[in-house]
């Protein structure tokens, strides 16, 4: 026989309507590590995401969502597939994104690194070109004058 896997989970919640119930099929989980959305009732869709891959929070409260105690967190990572990922609409917002906000940071002191460290790794990848390319730019233009 096959034991389903457990996993350990921090939090989990599912996505909320405009009145506040949790009739979708989209759950968050956070995880010691990560942090999970899945999608679907009988063809389930997951991501995962690595927390200390995490740049940066924002927190939206738009006033529908204030009526009903909810709130959209926007987490910004590190990611190719999902630069930007949305948890929308889910209760108690700023504990929900005061408990993710803490495993980010446990995550960044076990791996060493921070925001800025992951935003220097991309730079060379594609993601932006380095310092050193404009600062050549602007002597050639300099040169021609």
């Amino acid at each position: 026989m096959s034991k389903k896997k457990e996993f350990k989970f921090l939090w989990q919640d599912r996505k909320r309507t405009i009145f506040g119930l949790p009739w979708t099929f989209t759950k968050y989980i956070l995880t010691d590590t990560k942090f999970i959305t899945r999608i679907g009732l009988f063809n389930l869709n997951e991501d995962e995401l690595d927390l200390y891959k995490v740049t940066d929070k924002k927190l939206k409260l738009p006033f529908w969502q204030r009526i009903v105690g909810c709130g959209t967190i926007i987490l910004y990572v590190h990611d190719t597939d999902t630069p930007e990922k949305e948890i929308h609409c889910v209760k108690n917002p700023r504990d929900v994104l005061e408990t993710i906000d803490k495993q980010i940071n446990r995550e960044r002191d076990r791996y060493n690194t921070r925001g800025r460290d992951l935003y220097a790794m991309g730079r060379g990848h594609g993601h932006g070109q380095p310092h050193d390319e404009y600062m050549d730019d602007e002597q050639d233009f300099s040169q021609e004058s």
